[in-house]
């Protein structure tokens, strides 16, 4: 687990200072700054084209499965007493966005303004749905984080597809709210050993979803490393079921984030 000490040092140190008042605080975030004309000819990941016809990941659906509409409507309820006009960092993902440690999210990402839209087990044509359809409202955030894919690769999404489902929320959000930073993070590991076939497939997603990354409206971050021993494991300490993570995981991937959202914040 050599790989993971960093972070968790890391993690340690962060700890640290927001336990003694030095990263949380009850200032709210400024409005993000309208784009400078550089940045506007960059919205919407040109590096990834929209297609004609769009694949079905890429095209806002709303999806069938019940239980799916039953935790959108839940979501919407809960959004409801929420001022997203204040937010100054939104979280769009699927289970793994969703149940991200309450304890570190406050420590984290309290003093921001949070709103996470996480939603167990969506896919990008879900999000897309769901962000069109009330979720985002009339936010107007510095950042957007996405985190995004793996479900639609476990259900024989191509990765070119699903790549471009994830330029599709890139260039809604951009399009709502022009002035916003979107972090792009890369599909993280799952499976127990470097072996496991998904990996390979939402490697090529990240590959692909990478070059949308001009670092000035768009960014990309890759986890995966951190959350990896030497041998490219995932042990069962950062993901109990090698997909889902543990609140050590969340750790690891909270310090990891941590200095790139304070710079695209910043703080």
């Amino acid at each position: 687990m050599e790989r993971f000490r960093i972070p968790l040092l890391l993690l340690g140190t962060l700890a640290v200072g927001i336990l003694g008042g030095v990263l949380v605080t009850s200032r709210e975030p400024p409005p993000p700054a309208a784009p400078a004309p550089s940045q506007q000819a960059a919205l919407g990941c040109p590096a990834i084209p929209r297609a004609t016809p769009l694949p079905r990941e890429a095209a806002a659906e709303n999806l069938e499965s019940p239980e799916w509409r039953g935790r959108r409507a839940q979501l919407d309820q809960q959004l409801q007493g929420v001022d997203r006009s204040r937010a100054g960092i939104v979280f769009i993902g699927d289970s793994i966005t969703q149940y991200f440690d309450p304890g570190l999210w406050r420590q984290f990402h309290g003093h921001r303004n949070p709103v996470n839209l996480g939603l167990w087990g969506d896919f990008t044509q879900g999000a897309l749905y769901r962000l069109a359809n009330g979720q985002w409202g009339d936010m107007r955030p510095r950042v957007a984080v996405i985190l995004l894919g793996t479900n639609n690769t476990q259900w024989s999404g191509k990765p070119e597809d699903v790549a471009q489902g994830l330029a599709e929320i890139t260039r809604f959000i951009q399009t709502r709210s022009p002035g916003t930073k979107v972090l792009l993070l890369g599909i993280l590991p799952r499976g127990a050993t470097a072996t496991e076939p998904l990996r390979a497939v939402n490697a090529q997603v990240n590959a692909l979803i990478q070059r949308c990354a001009d670092n000035e409206s768009t960014f990309y971050l890759d986890l995966g490393p951190y959350l990896l021993d030497r041998e490219g494991n995932l042990s069962e300490q950062v993901s109990f079921d090698r997909l889902h993570l543990t609140m050590v995981g969340y750790g690891i991937v909270a310090a990891a984030m941590e200095p790139t959202i304070r710079r695209l914040m910043g703080e």
